[in-house]
């Protein structure tokens, strides 16, 4: 018997939002297995720690019985290696990412031919999101039911928190 499929999805997921998490819906059905790579980003100062980032993921996705989140430092194209897949999902926005992810997964087959990169379309309700949306909407609104368009009912309270907007 062969080994399952594997594919991994790489990202910050700080925080995680709907878009993430309808990628990962997706993903899911596609594979046998799905492992969610929280990537660390010494560049970066993230809004949540790498422990509270992978704890959301997990409590999110609790409901696929096919994922599992793990943390990774380096190349996303290492760390498909080293969990001995050969698949990278990549979730794209129309417009806004389609440059930046072809030039990555350009880029990935030079460092790694033999990995594949499958390109989720994102879903036009979610085209528009990103972290720095969601900081802005957290910071300027304590109307939780606007953030409940963006992000899982359980990351409301943690990027609340972390805003410095708890109730």
């Amino acid at each position: 018997m062969s080994p399952p499929r594997a594919a991994i999805y790489t990202g910050s997921f700080d925080p995680i939002t709907l878009g993430h998490l309808h990628i990962i819906n997706r993903a899911a059905k596609l594979f046998d297995a799905l492992i969610i790579g929280i990537g660390i980003n010494e560049g970066k100062r993230p809004l949540f720690e790498t422990s509270e980032r992978v704890s959301l993921v997990q409590t999110v996705t609790t409901h696929l019985d096919n994922v599992r989140v793990e943390v990774f430092d380096g190349l996303a194209v290492d760390f498909v290696r080293q969990m001995d897949a050969r698949i990278m999902v990549r979730g794209i926005r129309p417009l806004t990412d389609t440059a930046g992810e072809f030039t990555m997964m350009m880029a990935n087959h030079q460092l790694d031919p033999g990995i594949e990169t499958v390109f989720l379309m994102a879903d036009e309700r979610f085209t528009h999101v990103s972290s720095s949306l969601l900081k802005q909407i957290a910071s300027m609104s304590d109307d939780d039911s606007q953030l409940a368009k963006f992000v899982p009912p359980q990351v409301i309270p943690a990027l609340r928190n972390q805003m410095g907007r708890c109730d």
